[in-house]
């Protein structure tokens, strides 16, 4: 059964006043966000990603603006919203977000169980009796041991990867629509962003919200997502299921991404790193943002933007290379069969630790 638009947004531009200068961080960008999918936005540092989502909550810094397009959710558009009341009902109740550092978003001099307590009092309108009950039931639910004791103990007293879990645990408590969880596991080690994004995937499962996952780790991407969104110089020049994004890339930019897999790297060689730098995003753009770095460039890339050329129902991608009129090439060699040698890395990975590797 098809599933249905929860949020919508079509044409979105974002400007920044900087030193009187204007910095375009986000380029007419269009999204739409099915219930309970998982969406991966991902791309190079700078590229617009957590810009984006900042404007489903009205959290852009005081001098960045949406300048044009529209955002639909539940019969609003919230690109029209400017005060903060008028995103009480929708910041944290409808839309939460769980930032990349959790001690910016956990007050250092308050309990743990006060601050996930005085979210259920507010967002759910419950006693200070039943808050307490419900924020040690959400501590336990995301994995915090001996959860009625902890409760009392203040944010120093935890691990970075327990405090993550409460910023889990605060968002949920707001029994949000849609999770934005912004680079949630970038400051933790390898085995412990493992054990976040499962608890991520089953909270997922049990409370059915929605979920915008941003990285630049497309090993994360990989494991967690449905949907794909590729960013480059704020605009999405990608999108797709996380299977035809993997197995089936048509931008030269994802190409790049995808070649610089840390997994397909070979004893004694380079990595592979995207060549150049990102353009100023001060300066207007002609053509295609990615040409000045990619070796696929054609004239036309360096003199019109590409319109969104579309590959399958669920497959798009922003680049000139679709143009019937386009030479026929070759993506790079070291991403052709990625499947296969995914899948055999996997395998190799488990016969040397005798158990299982999700690729």
């Amino acid at each position: 059964m098809e599933k249905k638009t929860i949020l919508k947004a079509e044409n979105i531009s974002v400007s920044f006043k900087v030193r009187n200068r204007e910095l375009r961080a986000i380029r007419n960008v269009s999204l739409e966000l099915k219930e309970q999918e998982t969406l991966a936005i991902v791309g190079e540092s700078g590229s617009g990603k957590s810009v984006l989502t900042k404007t489903f909550t009205g959290m852009l810094e005081t001098n960045g603006e949406i300048t044009s397009g529209t955002i639909e959710y539940a019969g609003k558009d919230l690109a029209t919203l400017k005060k903060d009341e008028e995103w009480d009902g929708i910041r944290g109740k409808e839309i939460a977000t769980i930032f990349q550092d959790p001690m910016t978003s956990l007050n250092p001099i308050k309990t743990i169980g006060s601050q996930i307590s005085e979210v259920i009092i507010k967002h759910q309108g419950k006693s200070s009796k039943e808050a307490k009950q419900m924020a040690i039931d959400l501590m336990d639910r995301t994995g915090i041991p001996n959860a009625a004791k902890r409760y009392d103990e203040y944010p120093f007293q935890y691990s970075g990867g327990m405090r993550q879990r409460i910023v889990i645990a605060i968002a949920l408590a707001c029994r949000p629509k849609i999770l934005i969880c912004d680079e949630p596991t970038t400051a933790l080690d390898v085995t412990i962003q493992a054990q976040i994004l499962e608890l991520i995937r089953e909270l997922q499962e049990e409370y059915k919200f929605t979920t915008i996952f941003i990285t630049h780790d497309l090993g994360v991407v990989a494991s967690i997502a449905d949907k794909v969104a590729v960013m480059y110089a704020g605009q999405i020049i990608e999108t797709g299921t996380v299977e035809e994004i993997f197995y089936d890339p048509r931008h030269p930019y994802t190409w790049s991404l995808l070649s610089s897999l840390p997994q397909l790297g070979q004893k004694g060689d380079e990595l592979y790193s995207v060549p150049g730098t990102p353009p100023s995003l001060y300066k207007e753009i002609k053509g295609d943002a990615f040409a000045p770095r990619s070796s696929y460039a054609m004239q036309i890339d360096f003199d019109s933007e590409p319109p969104m050329f579309q590959v399958t129902e669920t497959h798009f991608a922003k680049t000139w290379l679709l143009d019937p009129r386009a030479p026929e090439v070759q993506k790079p060699e070291i991403i052709q069969g990625l499947h296969e040698k995914l899948v055999a890395l996997t395998e190799a990975a488990e016969a040397n630790n005798g158990g299982e590797v999700r690729v």
